[in-house]
């Protein structure tokens, strides 16, 4: 099998692209800027849902759904929210198609179909939900309010590639509402910890917690608080967003309850959300120019054997021997493929299990029968060594393990690495340009500076660390007081 994989180094957007198509992940589809997600792509899609699902049933919420299309009378009751997102809009103003008499075979729109309100086709979903809201909150008693959904939403991008930006993507998309600020606050800041806590021990992927600065707020919250990696081209990725929305929407809303006193108070709300980008994430921090190298916790296969015969007496004594081992693996819940196809050759299949990123490979000969052995491949370094039978199952279980470590700790390494302090424009621009990662320094707190620096440079403010130290300063764009140093860096 033939990867003819562009070399990250030469193009990695190129790479990437390629990448994603060719190891069976996704396509783009007939309809401009979407993609069909294809089953290997959805496989580790539905395992990132179902692991996040799980975690966010662990902390109390459950899921619902709600509508698709939003009125637009609707969408703009949150003024910030509405402007925010208006140049993304798709819209649906009519209901109903005709033959078109002038073009037989053709359709088109029925004037008299003309829908009364026109309807937002949703790019986010807090006004719809919260026009529900109003509905199910009354008393203290129903608060804290914890609502989740699985959904798709559809923000019209001009420019799009493959999971990183798409017409229609899917995500998940919290909603959550409380009686008191802090207690609103206090779940912001919970779901970037969960968001943190997937992304580094499923993905394998170290961030950076902080909180946006008032320009890249999301749209129509007091705080956004993220979390932010770094891809191997040295460009930083948005991994989840979490924000305080303070009452913004319950006004808009008229979202109210009744206090303990019997008071009528407006709700403190929330919402947060990751999306699909993150499977771009999984590609771009770990893979390299043979395909993709997926952690264990997220391949939909972990553990793929190869038999290496010539006779078809040769392939039935490994068999043999082979489906008791994958019997031993599924008991210890390791997924497992046989890979016995006889219209393929061991070198194309391994070919294909490597550009698919399969964690672990096993190959079985008739030497190895011969010697109780079995050859074992990791896709993470490309490494092979021969382990004996006995014990093999606790052998592979244990490396697996030792993967999903050694995957972090090298992603953590070249974050690391590629974090830079500077204290002037002049190496604060060299820096951008000729290293990449993620830039520290002081930045006088200004929107204008903000918005210079990325108009000279192309690189935006990531996040205000949260765990930054008070470090005053002075910023390198207009020499003015600093408070402490902030991560700048170009992005996707």
């Amino acid at each position: 099998m033939s990867k003819n994989l562009t070399a990250r180094e030469d193009d990695y957007s190129k790479w990437y692209n390629e990448l994603v198509v060719k190891a069976d992940l996704a396509e783009n589809s007939a309809v401009r800027g979407c993609m069909v997600i294809k089953p290997y792509g959805y496989a580790i899609w539905e395992k990132m849902q179902a692991e996040l699902d799980r975690m966010f049933k662990e902390t109390g919420h459950q899921n619902a759904y709600f509508p698709l299309f939003v009125p637009k009378s609707m969408f703009e009751a949150e003024e910030k929210n509405a402007e925010g997102f208006a140049k993304e809009c798709a819209i649906v103003t009519h209901y109903r198609l005709k033959n078109d008499p002038e073009k037989p075979g053709k359709l088109m729109v029925d004037p008299n179909a003309k829908l009364e309100e026109e309807l937002i086709v949703r790019p986010t979903s807090e006004a719809i939900i919260w026009s529900t809201y109003k509905g199910w909150v009354q008393s203290y008693r129903d608060l804290p309010l914890l609502i989740n959904q699985w959904a798709n939403v559809v923000r019209w991008e001009m420019r799009t590639r493959l999971f990183l930006r798409t017409a229609e993507f899917l995500w998940q998309e919290g909603h959550t509402a409380h009686a008191t600020r802090s207690e609103a606050i206090e779940e912001t800041e919970k779901m970037m910890n969960v968001y943190a806590e997937f992304v580094e021990n499923f993905m394998a992927i170290p961030v950076i917690k902080g909180l946006k600065t008032e320009t890249e707020r999301f749209a129509g919250a007091e705080e956004t608080y993220c979390i932010e990696a770094l891809m191997q081209d040295g460009k930083a990725l948005q991994a989840g967003t979490s924000h305080f929305l303070g009452q913004n929407f319950a006004k808009a809303f008229d979202v109210k309850f009744s206090n303990a006193e019997g008071k009528q108070e407006y709700v403190w709300g929330t919402s947060w959300g990751v999306s699909t980008r993150l499977m771009g994430a999984l590609v771009m921090t770990h893979s390299d120019d043979n395909g993709l190298v997926l952690p264990p916790a997220l391949a939909p296969i972990q553990v793929v054997i190869v038999p290496i015969y010539k006779t078809e007496e040769q392939l039935k004594e490994i068999s043999s021997v082979v489906n008791i081992l994958v019997s031993e693996l599924k008991d210890i819940k390791i997924t497992v493929k046989y890979d016995d196809r006889t219209t393929q050759k061991p070198g194309f299949k391994f070919a294909e299990w490597e550009l698919k990123g399969v964690p672990v490979r096993i190959a079985v000969g008739p030497k190895d029968l011969e010697n109780g052995t079995f050859e074992i491949a990791r896709r993470d370094n490309l490494s092979k060594e021969v382990v004996a039978k006995e014990g093999i199952s606790l052998y592979i279980q244990n490396l697996l393990k030792q993967i999903q470590i050694d995957l972090y700790t090298k992603a953590l390494n070249f974050r690391d690495s590629h974090i830079t302090e500077v204290d002037s424009f002049e190496e604060f621009k060299k820096v951008i340009e000729d290293k990449g990662g993620f830039v520290s320094a002081h930045w006088d707190g200004t929107a204008a500076a903000e918005e210079k620096i990325k108009e000279l440079t192309k690189a935006t403010i990531r996040c205000i660390p949260l765990n930054r130290a008070e470090q005053p300063g002075r910023c390198i764009l207009t020499g003015n007081p600093s408070n402490g140093r902030v991560l700048f860096a170009k992005a996707y």
